[in-house]
Formats: C-alpha cells, structure tokens, sequence
C-alpha cells in the first residue's frame, strides 16, 4: 500500500509529493492530464510573491509581513481567514531555498512587470520550468507518477480517506492530498453558479477559461456532496480581464491587458463603469474580469493613446489601432456619439498633476463619475488603441475548509488522514480579490504542510531511519 496519495499535479500537489517523500513516505501522484499538460494552473504562473525583512538575491527592499498582510486585507475585503493568510505569508519567506533545492531557479522582476521587484519572485523560465523542476526532482526522489489520471470519487469512512477511484482503477494509501484544482473549465457549474442576468442570459457563457481545460471539479463535488465543509463563494475566482481574442483554454498570462490604469475602459455602450486608477495594478488586475462580467455581453475595451505606449508589459495579441478617436469607435463597433461623450467629458475632468506610473500620483479626475483617482490623463495624442476585452477565469475560489495542518474538515472535525492544497483551499485565504503571485504562495505554503503532515499520519520513518534499516538488511 501506498503511504501517500497526492491528487493533482500542480505546484501545490508536487510540494506536497516531495515533501512527503522526503520525510520518507511512498508517494504516488495522480495527475488528470496527459503528460505535455502537467502542471495544472502552475505551468501559467511566473512568479511568488515573498515576505522578507531585507533585499535578498532577486527581491529588493523589504516587503514585511504586516505588509503582506495589509495588502491581502485589502484585496479581500476582509475576507480571509487571518490565521491561515499569516501562516502564508511567513512560509513565503523561508520556503525558496528548498524550491531551489528541487531545480528552481529565480531572477529578478522584469522591466514593466507591474512594479512586482520588491514583492514577488519571478521563475526563470516561468512556470513551467518550475513545474518540469519539480516532476524532475519527484521522479529522483521515487516519486511514482500516472499520467491521464483524474480522480472522480474518493472511499471515505468517517471522515477518513480510505481509497480513491481513477477510471475503473481502485488505489488505497494510507494517507491522501486533494490537490486537483478547482472548476473553472466545468461551464455547467460556472452556469450554476452566476445565474443569467436581467436579458436572461448565462455571463458564463462569455468567460474564457485563462488556466487549465483539465480543472472540471469533478473531486471537488465529490468531496462537497460528501459532506466536507465548503469554504468561499462559487462566483469569486481570480478572474482577469484578457484580450477577447484569446483562445477558450490555457491562454495563460499574455492574453492578459494590462492598461487599464493608462487609460479608459468602457462597455459596449461605450460607458465608463469603474475607477481605472484605483491602486497599483498587481493588487487590481484581478477585479477587472469580475467587473467586465457584470457588463452587458461579457465585453469591454480598454482604450489608450500614444502616451501610454511602452509603458505596459505588450499583450500577445496588437490592439485595434486609430488616427482619431471617431475612426477608433467605428472600428470597435461602439456608438460614435456616446464614445466622444464618454471620452470628452473624461478628458475635460482632467486634472493637471505629476504623472508616475510607478507611485500613487496625483493625476485625477474631478466632477467624475466614476472618478479616476490615479494616472488620469486626457486621452488626446494619436495615434488611440483599443483592445477588447472578456473575463478570463483562471481559478475558482470555492473549496474545502481547512486548518493549520491542512486537514479537510467534516462537521467540524479535522480528518485524520485527507488533506488539501492549492486552488482546492484557496478561498480560506482569498474569499475575494487577489494580489499578483498570491496563488502560489497559498499552494506552496499548504502544499509543503499537507505533504508533510500525510507523512507522518502515514507513519513515515524519514530518509536517514529507511537508508539505516536497508543497510542492515
């Protein structure tokens, strides 16, 4: 029998995996998707956003914990649970140099890539080089890894895992983490969940699907009907506004449009609807694919002018290019007339000030409504752009409760053998909001707790006790 089974293959599963087999369980991990997918979400990411108390290597500065935790407070709402996100934050700041054991390499924050040097980590190579580090070092360490495996039911006897099902297949272990992601890529419960609206249609019907097509949530409502305790809201999810020419699965971070804080954006009334300039743009982005789901057709376009060239990370995809604001509204498809209103009475609030991009400046609008509050200037320099945008989902907030030890809890009971990491519990820390790198600071913390904590409820001796007995045997 295996002593550990981890369900998913994401960053949270493999921390999980190799933390369990360097206290020296046997490990299997079962990753639902073929081989040149593995990886989940993670392969999409770049980046971990790091407590430190000092500049160290590619992190400048100093980012503390009380800023840390102020700044998640605030992208949430307040809601989050304060014990388990200060429990992130400070396993933020210990846990690179065992990522860097296990072939992870880091290097300093790109130039444009949203004032992040002093606050997150960037993976050379990108996620993907993390997550292709970490199968590497599982499969040195004896880690076993099946491919094409999702798991649709687990065998549970008083809240206590006893053996999931894989297909036709049965596999018991004496301990397992559910790592496999949430259920942005299910349109049904994405449906479900946000309804149709006041023209009676689904808004999920408009999303894209900016992570993984492999996160269904099939384990997932399993383990809710089964009477696990639910945590967050089905609606909340780290939800971006991407180009909406973006393909329906995997667009990853450069489908991403990230100037709306240089400009305008409005929906296809050609109406402002929200503060572009609302804080610096790692703790907004995120709010923009929410804010764009609520408006008519899924849709919005963010337009700029020449001034802002240059001084955003550029999409994949050019946005729609104009000599005049007029020719820019015909090209977009937008009403001429209410586009130059919009425009115009933006423009005319204006308010003269220092622009700097990289600080709360006092560039503003007044008489405005919406105001925009930072890096307001009038759009007047040719040549415009105009980029359309939809929401882009890249994980779901609704999940399992859990605990300091990353126990799944039924009733109000911690199981003594299941376990959860990742997108899985993510909505302990993040009932709302996101902050750029977050996600993989949650997976990572929880991920290295629950593999750690299966271990040693699957009576692990540790590498050193194995290697002696084999020896004497």
């Amino acid at each position: 029998m295996t002593d550990v089974l981890v369900i998913g293959g994401g960053n949270a599963a493999l921390c999980a995996a190799l933390m369990a087999r360097e206290a020296g369980a046997s490990v299997l991990l079962l990753e639902g998707s073929p081989r040149e997918w593995r990886g989940g979400n993670s392969q999409h990411t770049r980046n971990l956003r790091c407590m430190h108390d000092a500049p160290q290597d590619v992190l400048v500065e100093a980012y503390p914990e009380e800023e840390f935790w102020q700044d998640l407070l605030k992208v949430t709402g307040g809601r989050t649970n304060e014990e388990l996100a200060r429990l992130v934050i400070r396993a933020s700041s210990t846990c690179r140099p065992w990522m860097v054991r296990h072939g992870v390499r880091f290097q300093p924050s790109l130039s444009g890539a949203l004032h992040t040097a002093r606050t997150n980590a960037f993976f050379m190579g990108g996620g993907k080089a993390l997550v292709n580090a970490y199968y590497r070092s599982a499969e040195a360490l004896g880690v076993q890894v099946r491919y094409d495996s999702p798991v649709q039911r687990l065998e549970l006897r008083d809240g206590a895992f006893v053996a999931a099902w894989s297909g036709g297949t049965r596999i018991e272990a004496k301990t397992c983490v559910l790592a496999a992601g949430g259920f942005e890529s299910n349109r049904e419960w994405l449906r479900e969940a946000w309804g149709v609206d006041e023209h009676g249609v689904s808004p999920a019907d408009n999303f894209l699907i900016r992570g993984t097509r492999y996160n269904t949530g099939e384990l997932l409502r399993f383990m809710l009907d089964a009477g696990a305790e639910p945590i967050g809201d089905a609606t909340q999810a780290h939800m971006v506004a991407i180009d909406a020419r973006a393909p329906l699965y995997d667009g990853g971070i450069c489908t991403r449009i990230d100037c709306v804080s240089l400009g305008v954006v409005v929906n296809r009334e050609a109406r402002r609807f929200y503060d572009e300039g609302e804080d610096f743009w790692p703790k907004r982005y995120a709010i923009w694919g929410r804010l764009v789901a609520r408006q008519p057709g899924q849709i919005a376009y963010s337009i700029i002018d020449a001034k802002a060239v240059g001084r955003f990370m550029p999409p994949v995809f050019p946005g729609v290019r104009a000599e005049s604001l007029p020719a820019l509204a015909h090209a977009l498809q937008l009403d001429e007339a209410t586009f130059m209103q919009t425009v115009s009475a933006y423009n005319t609030a204006c308010r003269p000030g220092s622009f700097d991009h990289t600080r709360l400046d006092d560039c503003r609008t007044e008489g405005l409504d919406p105001p925009k509050t930072h890096w307001a200037r009038p759009l007047d320099t040719p040549p415009f752009f105009g980029y359309a945008v939809r929401p882009g989902v890249t994980f779901t907030y609704l999940g399992l409760k859990t605990d300091r030890q990353a126990r799944v809890q039924f009733g109000g009971r911690a199981s003594r053998n299941l376990f959860v990491a990742g997108e899985m519990m993510a909505g302990n820390v993040l009932g709302q909001g996101y902050t750029a790198g977050v996600g993989m600071s949650i997976g990572t913390a929880f991920g290295r707790i629950a593999g750690e904590q299966a271990a040693a409820a699957a009576g692990a001796t540790g590498f050193a006790q194995r290697e002696a007995e084999h020896a004497v045997a």
